[in-house]
Protein backbone atom coordinates (compact mmCIF):
# COMPACT_ATOMS: atom_id res chain seq x y z
CA UNK A 1 0.00 0.00 0.00
CA UNK A 2 2.84 2.40 0.83
CA UNK A 3 4.35 1.72 -2.59
CA UNK A 4 1.01 2.55 -4.27
CA UNK A 5 0.80 5.88 -2.41
CA UNK A 6 4.32 6.79 -3.55
CA UNK A 7 3.42 6.03 -7.17
CA UNK A 8 0.19 8.01 -6.84
CA UNK A 9 1.99 11.05 -5.40
CA UNK A 10 4.74 10.86 -8.04
CA UNK A 11 2.11 10.63 -10.77
CA UNK A 12 0.22 13.63 -9.37
CA UNK A 13 3.40 15.73 -9.21
CA UNK A 14 4.36 14.71 -12.76
CA UNK A 15 0.87 15.55 -14.00
CA UNK A 16 0.96 18.99 -12.37
CA UNK A 17 4.43 19.66 -13.71
CA UNK A 18 3.42 18.70 -17.24
CA UNK A 19 0.26 20.78 -17.02
CA UNK A 20 2.33 23.73 -15.88
CA UNK A 21 4.74 23.28 -18.81
CA UNK A 22 1.89 23.10 -21.29
CA UNK A 23 0.35 26.28 -19.87
CA UNK A 24 3.65 28.10 -20.39
CA UNK A 25 3.82 26.87 -23.96
CA UNK A 26 0.32 28.11 -24.68
CA UNK A 27 1.07 31.51 -23.26
CA UNK A 28 3.96 31.95 -25.68
CA UNK A 29 1.87 31.20 -28.76
CA UNK A 30 -0.21 34.01 -30.22
CA UNK A 31 -3.88 33.85 -29.33
CA UNK A 32 -5.13 35.45 -32.55
CA UNK A 33 -4.78 34.43 -36.13
CA UNK A 34 -3.97 37.00 -38.84
CA UNK A 35 -7.67 37.14 -39.71
CA UNK A 36 -8.46 38.24 -36.14
CA UNK A 37 -5.80 40.92 -36.05
CA UNK A 38 -7.35 44.39 -36.23
CA UNK A 39 -6.77 46.04 -39.58
CA UNK A 40 -5.90 42.77 -41.30
CA UNK A 41 -8.07 41.71 -44.16
CA UNK A 42 -8.24 38.33 -45.76
CA UNK A 43 -9.37 38.10 -49.36
CA UNK A 44 -9.86 34.72 -50.93
CA UNK A 45 -8.76 34.19 -54.52
CA UNK A 46 -12.36 33.64 -55.54
CA UNK A 47 -13.27 37.17 -54.36
CA UNK A 48 -10.53 38.82 -56.38
CA UNK A 49 -11.11 40.01 -59.89
CA UNK A 50 -9.62 37.63 -62.38
CA UNK A 51 -6.52 38.85 -64.07
CA UNK A 52 -6.61 39.61 -67.78
CA UNK A 53 -4.11 36.77 -68.17
CA UNK A 54 -6.73 34.32 -66.85
CA UNK A 55 -9.18 35.38 -69.53
CA UNK A 56 -6.46 35.28 -72.16
CA UNK A 57 -5.65 31.74 -71.05
CA UNK A 58 -9.29 30.69 -71.46
CA UNK A 59 -9.50 32.27 -74.90
CA UNK A 60 -6.20 30.67 -75.89
CA UNK A 61 -7.55 27.22 -75.03
CA UNK A 62 -10.69 27.89 -77.07
CA UNK A 63 -8.62 29.20 -80.01
CA UNK A 64 -6.30 26.17 -79.94
CA UNK A 65 -9.27 23.82 -79.74
CA UNK A 66 -10.97 25.56 -82.69
CA UNK A 67 -7.80 25.24 -84.76
CA UNK A 68 -7.63 21.51 -84.07
CA UNK A 69 -11.33 21.04 -84.89
CA UNK A 70 -10.97 22.97 -88.14
CA UNK A 71 -8.26 20.57 -89.26
CA UNK A 72 -10.38 17.61 -88.17
CA UNK A 73 -7.94 16.53 -85.44
CA UNK A 74 -10.51 15.77 -82.74
CA UNK A 75 -8.00 13.92 -80.55
CA UNK A 76 -5.90 17.06 -80.37
CA UNK A 77 -9.03 19.18 -79.90
CA UNK A 78 -10.05 17.06 -76.91
CA UNK A 79 -6.54 17.29 -75.44
CA UNK A 80 -6.56 21.06 -75.89
CA UNK A 81 -10.04 21.49 -74.45
CA UNK A 82 -9.16 19.39 -71.40
CA UNK A 83 -6.96 22.36 -70.40
CA UNK A 84 -10.05 24.57 -70.25
CA UNK A 85 -11.21 23.20 -66.91
CA UNK A 86 -7.95 24.11 -65.17
CA UNK A 87 -8.07 27.63 -66.56
CA UNK A 88 -11.75 27.99 -65.76
CA UNK A 89 -11.24 27.00 -62.11
CA UNK A 90 -9.08 30.09 -61.62
CA UNK A 91 -11.89 32.49 -62.50
CA UNK A 92 -15.21 30.70 -62.20
CA UNK A 93 -16.06 31.65 -58.60
CA UNK A 94 -15.53 35.35 -59.25
CA UNK A 95 -17.53 35.22 -62.47
CA UNK A 96 -20.32 33.30 -60.76
CA UNK A 97 -20.64 36.12 -58.20
CA UNK A 98 -20.37 39.01 -60.67
CA UNK A 99 -22.14 37.62 -63.70
CA UNK A 100 -24.24 34.52 -63.00
CA UNK A 101 -25.78 34.45 -66.49
CA UNK A 102 -22.39 34.37 -68.20
CA UNK A 103 -21.19 31.78 -65.69
CA UNK A 104 -24.16 29.53 -66.52
CA UNK A 105 -23.60 30.06 -70.25
CA UNK A 106 -19.94 29.07 -69.99
CA UNK A 107 -20.76 26.01 -67.90
CA UNK A 108 -23.49 24.89 -70.30
CA UNK A 109 -21.43 25.48 -73.43
CA UNK A 110 -18.38 23.79 -71.93
CA UNK A 111 -20.46 20.72 -71.20
CA UNK A 112 -21.78 20.65 -74.77
CA UNK A 113 -18.27 20.92 -76.23
CA UNK A 114 -16.92 18.16 -73.98
CA UNK A 115 -19.87 15.90 -74.75
CA UNK A 116 -19.50 16.38 -78.50
CA UNK A 117 -15.72 15.83 -78.39
CA UNK A 118 -16.25 12.56 -76.52
CA UNK A 119 -18.45 11.19 -79.32
CA UNK A 120 -16.88 8.62 -81.59
CA UNK A 121 -17.59 10.92 -84.55
CA UNK A 122 -17.86 14.51 -83.30
CA UNK A 123 -19.69 17.01 -85.48
CA UNK A 124 -17.18 19.59 -86.67
CA UNK A 125 -19.92 22.18 -87.23
CA UNK A 126 -21.49 21.67 -83.80
CA UNK A 127 -18.17 21.85 -81.97
CA UNK A 128 -17.10 24.97 -83.88
CA UNK A 129 -20.47 26.65 -83.20
CA UNK A 130 -20.20 25.89 -79.47
CA UNK A 131 -16.59 27.07 -79.33
CA UNK A 132 -17.51 30.33 -81.06
CA UNK A 133 -20.35 30.82 -78.58
CA UNK A 134 -17.98 30.10 -75.70
CA UNK A 135 -15.43 32.54 -77.07
CA UNK A 136 -18.09 35.25 -77.41
CA UNK A 137 -19.35 34.67 -73.85
CA UNK A 138 -15.85 34.79 -72.34
CA UNK A 139 -15.03 37.96 -74.25
CA UNK A 140 -18.22 39.65 -73.00
CA UNK A 141 -17.55 38.94 -69.30
CA UNK A 142 -16.55 42.00 -67.30
CA UNK A 143 -12.89 41.74 -66.33
CA UNK A 144 -13.32 43.71 -63.08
Amino acid sequence: MARFNQILIASAITFLALTGCEGTQQASTPKSSPAETPGASVVSTSDKAASPASYAELLSVVTNTKAAVQTGDFAKAKTEFDKFENSWKKVEDGIKKRDPKSYDAVEETTEKVMTELKNSKPSKDQVLAQLQSLEKTISSISKS
